[in-house]
């Protein structure tokens, strides 16, 4: 497909795994395509794997663009992303299953299992014998916002340096009131909490026995393991100079994010079709091949708001910089939710209010809207300023369920 002088590389599934329905408009999805296509041609971004499904029957499952447009390699299906906080769903899932087989309670504090989280100074460790596990699953802790948890990024995949310098991280406001994304600490500790509460050597092992190996997710991993690296898509950053983030924090990480590199908030690798695999397992309220990853009622509870009306902080910054109407935070337990109202979001404001999922800087999304069945999965080669990927995600939502009829 060509626009302007740019000609962008195709590769839409027609295989026996991509269906018609009567429910879904054909021209809706060329147009979701076309509008990907468009994009890529025109910079914003290198490349992306997007399906849509519906009631599990994959609609649309296309490859579009370059693994990296510099070299000119085009992006393959079974490409391996680094999908960034979208990281953060699988560590979610394994929370949500370690409180279904009592290894854990939303009621746990963060001290009952990582005492040294404390410290040793007292003037730090204010209000931190409150944080508990539903403080973190709702981004309630009230620890700082940061991307760094506390020391340097050579250092982010050792799971006990990074447990070890928050120990000297204060707690800005008091746990439970105040909503502020945590792109790093939350996920850290409760890694940690779930490695010690199942007695676990590795955290990234532990992921394999609970998530990955159940769900038959072969090609994700925390950390890369040398044998996906040939197809690992590499992080190239789109960032304005200035901004909450600069293109050496993400790139970094193409450098760090390594076999043995175990971050629970940014540190996994997946394909699309495995983060599909993921998501259905969610829609199917924790059913896969048969078996129950994670238990209905607990997954009916993740994915109800638990935020009420509070604001998201982090993003409120973002919204009002853009003279965009501030939305709520809207977190279930672990996942991000639609909610109501017109305000800019992921999902946008057409899918159903409790359209759930999770997503990662700049580049990757899954969303489930249970109300049509509907699931959406986008990873891309090319990391976008977080409030023009809050844009371009709102569109490509919004198109997305605009094709259920």
């Amino acid at each position: 497909m060509t626009f302007g002088d740019t000609t962008v590389p195709v590769a839409r599934s027609a295989g026996p795994d991509v269906v018609s329905r009567a429910d879904v408009d054909p021209r809706a999805l060329n147009r979701l395509v076309d509008e990907i296509t468009r994009d890529i041609a025109g910079g914003t971004y290198d490349g992306a794997h997007v399906i849509l499904a519906r009631g599990g029957d994959v609609v649309v499952d296309t490859t579009l663009g370059w693994h990296e447009r510099a070299t000119g390699r085009e992006l393959a299906t079974d490409a391996v992303f680094r999908v960034l906080s979208l990281t953060k769903a699988f560590t979610n899932a394994m929370a949500l299953r370690a409180i279904g087989e009592g290894r854990l309670a939303l009621s746990t504090r963060v001290v009952d299992l990582i005492p040294e989280f404390l410290g040793t100074d007292p003037f730090h460790m204010l209000r931190k014998d409150r944080i508990n596990l539903v403080h973190l699953l709702t981004h309630r802790s009230g620890m700082p916002p940061t991307p760094n948890p506390g020391l340097g990024p050579e250092r982010f995949g050792v799971l006990a340096d990074v447990v070890e310098a928050l120990s000297t991280v204060d707690v800005l406001f008091e746990p439970g009131t105040n909503l502020n994304y945590a792109p790093a600490i939350n996920h850290a500790l409760m890694g940690e909490m779930l490695r010690r509460a199942y007695g676990a050597t590795s955290f990234r092992e532990l992921a394999e026995e609970l998530i990955f190996e159940p769900l038959g997710m072969d090609d994700t991993s925390f950390g890369l393991p040398a044998a996906l690296e040939e197809r690992a898509v590499p992080l190239k950053a789109y960032l304005p100079e200035g901004g909450f983030l600069q293109p050496g924090d993400i790139e970094c990480l193409n450098d760090h994010i390594t076999e043995d590199a175990e971050m629970p908030w940014v540190g996994s690798v997946s394909t699309a079709r495995d983060v599909f695999t993921f998501a259905e397992m969610i829609r199917r309220r924790g059913l896969h091949d048969g078996q129950w990853v994670l238990a209905p009622s607990i997954v009916d509870q993740a994915t109800t708001l638990q935020t009420g009306d509070m604001p998201n902080d982090l993003y409120a910054q973002m919204a009002a910089a853009r003279g965009w109407e501030i939305p709520r935070g809207n977190f279930g337990l672990g996942f991000s939710l639609s909610g109501t109202g017109t305000a800019p979001s992921f999902f946008g404001p057409f899918t159903s209010q409790r359209t759930h999922g999770n997503y990662g800087a700049g580049s990757s999304l899954f969303w489930v809207d249970p109300e049509r069945d509907l699931t959406f999965v986008f990873l891309s080669a090319g990391v976008m300023e977080e409030s023009e990927n809050v844009a371009r995600f709102q569109k490509l939502s919004t198109m997305a369920v605009a094709a259920a009829l």
